[in-house]
């Protein structure tokens, strides 16, 4: 890492760039515009959309180190090895899920940036998205060096800006804030918050078999676990921070195509306006980036070293995936991709992958010698 002794440099991809990279799976999309945040944690007010960012939070810290650190011992590192350990033969059935999950997620990737474009620009949408797709397919053909780099410089500036949208909103509209928060009931009883911090948990926890290309620098399992326990708070706290900021503007920012959008015309800072979007479109160049490369690495090792992933090579499957997929964003809008399909899939991923994950390790505790094997 530039600017750090060789020490530091080692512990940094260590312990933090694989949170880093996971934060730049989830945080793409709607997280990136506020429009998951809308969906999944809004309608339980401010306390209560609170207890339910700190709810995803434990359930992303447990998974993510279990999955690192499963990983690290079985010497996975694509998301195909992983889970054909994990689940034996079903690990087609997670491939299927995915399969879907990726269509999904970059298709929101696609219909958000035309969206910025539009309303930044005044562009059409396909111009936004094209856009993205060229950025996406510059940084996967760079392959694992290329896309960890790109986490790095993107999350200067991601975790910069977010500060800077906090301090602008607590400036300009602090006694609303203050008030939302003064004037909230605290979470209900009902528990629609824990719906809400699970639902939002369960699809993007996803992202911690994704950046399993990065755990490449662990030495030990202790790195692993330390890593996944990190990995959890640096994903939410730009969403934590955009929360804080959106509960002045309840009820009508619920629903917003582009909360951030809203916001930002209304605390009046044209400059500030354009930095935040470019700050959106770079969030979405690491999740789409981190998503196909996740694809490429799957190829690489499944072919035994059959096939070779030159640059070349890898820019053209990043082509072939994202064509498909974010054509999709021309004909359905951002909510309705957000709001339809990421519960569904939310369930399917836990049932998949979380739970079977979870019972794994509990064996593993009765019985220490129990331990999958990757395939060979």
């Amino acid at each position: 890492m530039p600017g750090l002794s060789p020490v530091a440099a080692d512990r940094f991809r260590r312990f933090v760039l694989p949170g880093l990279a996971f934060k730049a799976v989830v945080i793409g999309g709607g997280y990136a515009t506020g429009r998951e945040i809308a969906e999944f944690f809004l309608p339980a007010g401010p306390w209560g959309g609170l207890a339910a960012m700190l709810l995803a939070t434990a359930i992303w810290a447990v998974v993510a180190a279990a999955t690192f650190h499963l990983a690290h011992r079985i010497g996975a590192r694509d998301y195909r090895s992983f889970f054909q350990a994990l689940l034996g033969r079903g690990w087609i059935a997670f491939e299927a899920a995915y399969a879907v999950f990726l269509v999904l997620i970059l298709a929101v990737f696609g219909a958000a940036a035309g969206a910025i474009a539009a309303a930044t620009l005044g562009a059409p949408p396909f111009v936004g998205t094209l856009a993205l797709m060229a950025g996406i397919v510059a940084c996967v053909a760079r392959g694992n060096a290329g896309v960890e780099r790109m986490f790095v410089w993107v999350s200067v500036l991601l975790y910069a800006t977010y500060a800077a949208f906090l301090l602008l909103a607590l400036t300009g509209v602090g006694d609303r804030i203050a008030g939302a928060f003064a004037s909230a009931a605290p979470p209900a009883a009902s528990g629609a918050w824990v719906l809400g911090g699970i639902t939002y948990a369960g699809y993007n926890i996803v992202g911690a078999v994704i950046v399993l290309p990065v755990t490449r620098h662990f030495r030990s399992g202790r790195d692993a676990v330390v890593a996944g326990l990190v990995a959890a708070p640096l994903a939410m706290l730009p969403a934590l921070l955009f929360f804080v900021s959106m509960t002045a503007f309840l009820p009508d920012i619920a629903g917003a195509v582009l909360p951030s959008d809203y916001i930002l015309v209304r605390l009046g800072h044209p400059a500030f306006h354009l930095l935040f979007q470019a700050m959106i479109l770079a969030a979405l160049l690491e999740s789409g980036s981190g998503a196909v490369h996740a694809i490429n690495e799957r190829i690489a090792h499944a072919s035994g070293g059959r096939i070779v992933l030159r640059p070349a090579t890898r820019a053209w499957i990043a082509v072939a995936l994202l064509v498909p997929c974010m054509l999709i964003a021309e004909r359905i809008g951002l909510v309705t991709l957000i709001a339809s399909g990421y519960r569904a899939l939310a369930w399917l991923l836990i049932l998949l992958y979380v739970l079977p994950l979870l019972l794994t390790v509990a064996f593993r505790a009765v019985r220490p010698a129990a331990l999958p094997e990757t395939p060979r």
